[in-house]
């Protein structure tokens, strides 16, 4: 399976309108500059004046400006002159031209410019203008860091197996993403479940890998790590002013995903409250940020995990059964790694040969114990819990084959307290409370221990706890 990309995926935090947005502003009726420059300063823009091309051109050299205001018709020549500069340089433009010179404004639209304005201008008008312009810049600059991380992280992502069961999940990938294969059809929902570690993540970018958008930025959101009382802002957006601490406006996880794919992991923790807003967002295709009454239009691909049971939570009033049905359009069920046979040793000796490669370390096999061990070993951790235990043995090891005490699992240990299984008929919830006591007592309640051991994060575990009423 599943050996993650190069680097930790990490949650992609919104762009804001940073207080020390640098404006340059290339214009020659002072009067009309001194104005725009007090209201761009009052906003909390750090703003340079240029009366001439040629000041400008000095000026974008020695301040490197975000974002240009740009008069067509100046004393030395025409902005359209200073334009390309600007363009290739990456930096935003916003043209400014007289009623009569409309042609010059659309010629700049043409060659790069961002937006442009008609004089006179209002400064209000202006001033929203330099904020969508400044909002586009950073979306577009995190589009392009999308892009790249992930070419980088494809390189690293693939589903390791020659199990039925793996094979049957790189057949739905490759069935769901032919679906969605045509730019204008609105991808379906997928759901995909599974327990802790099996991979639902690389499922989820492999699904992204193998659609013909792949190029599109791939949002990876965390709904369990996120705190509550920042996680609607963090997927809707907000607009100044919406909350004490909204200084400036923020587009949200979902309008980052535009075009891409939009990956909730854990969708199971998302409050109540936020399940009929994200139901909204994919029955209309249409988002709000906070304290806004406008709706964006959203084009992204929705794909979603949980290794819990979501219809059990429906029957409980813990999850919304619209969100459910809406989200349960494709499922994908990722198999636990103690049902995929002989992958369990090809995975082991994958990672073995990474962490060697990694440290710089010579190869060697497993013993026929260490061997032997890893294939009955029940793994609760699934493929995360794999890869710990191995990269630790590998790296700890000091003998010419990694032996079984190197692996050093539960219950290979005389010391190490037995599993304590659940009866029959009792609910994941409880399940899992048993886990977590067994990890807790192997660890001698070492909480980062334990969630190493059940390849969770220590946040997730201690969410965990807090909710099943565990304290140390």
């Amino acid at each position: 399976m599943q050996a993650q990309a190069p680097g930790q995926e990490q949650r992609f935090k919104p762009g804001r309108v940073s207080p020390k947005v640098r404006v340059l502003l290339v214009e020659d009726e002072v009067i009309f500059a001194r104005a725009v420059a007090k209201r761009l300063q009052q906003a909390g823009y750090d703003c340079e004046h240029a009366a001439t091309l040629e000041d400008g051109r000095e000026l974008v050299r020695q301040m490197v400006p975000d974002l240009v205001l740009l008069d067509m018709r100046l004393p030395d020549g025409n902005g359209l002159d200073l334009l390309p500069e600007l363009v290739s340089k990456g930096i935003a433009v916003i043209s400014m031209t007289a009623y009569g010179e409309v042609t010059d404004a659309v010629y700049a639209m043409k060659l790069g410019a961002t937006d442009y304005l008609k004089k006179p201008v209002d400064l209000e008008e202006l001033l929203l203008a330099v904020e969508k312009a400044q909002t586009a810049t950073q979306l577009k600059h995190h589009l392009d860091y999308s892009r790249q991380r992930n070419m980088h992280a494809s390189e690293g992502v693939e589903l390791l197996g020659d199990s039925p069961a793996v094979s049957s999940v790189r057949a739905q990938i490759e069935r769901f993403a032919q679906l969605v294969s045509f730019s204008d059809a609105i991808p379906p929902t997928v759901l995909i479940q599974g327990e802790t570690g099996t991979g639902k993540d690389v499922a989820a970018r492999l699904l992204h890998l193998s659609c013909a958008n792949s190029d599109r930025p791939f949002v990876h959101v965390d709904c369990a790590s996120l705190p509550a009382e920042l996680i609607e802002s963090e997927l809707f957006g907000h607009e100044k002013g919406a909350f004490t601490s909204a200084q400036a406006s923020r587009y949200g996880l979902i309008e980052a995903a535009e075009d891409g794919t939009l990956f909730l992991d854990e969708i199971g923790e998302l409050p109540l409250p936020l399940q009929a807003k994200l139901l909204n967002v994919l029955e209309r295709r249409r988002v709000r940020r906070l304290g806004s009454t406008k709706e964006h239009p959203v084009q992204a691909r929705f794909v979603a995990a949980t290794n819990r049971d979501l219809h059990q939570m429906v029957l409980e009033g813990r999850f919304r059964s619209d969100l459910f049905y809406r989200l349960n359009v494709l499922t994908m069920q990722m198999p636990p790694l103690r049902e995929r046979g002989d992958d369990i040793l090809l995975l082991a000796k994958h990672f073995a040969t990474q962490t060697e490669r990694r440290y710089g370390l010579q190869p060697r096999p497993f013993s026929i114990e260490a061997s032997h061990m890893i294939r009955d070993y029940q793994w609760p951790g699934n493929v995360r819990e794999l890869k710990h235990q191995v990269s630790r043995a590998v790296l700890l090891s000091r003998e010419s084959q990694i032996m079984s005490h190197d692996l050093a699992l539960p219950g290979s240990l005389q010391a190490s307290p037995p599993m304590v299984a659940p009866e029959p008929g009792v609910t994941l919830e409880s399940a899992e409370k048993v886990l977590i006591e067994n990890a807790l007592r192997q660890s001698n309640n070492n909480v980062s221990e334990a969630a190493r051991q059940l390849g969770i994060t220590r946040m997730a575990m201690r969410y965990r706890m807090e909710r099943h009423g565990l304290k140390l």
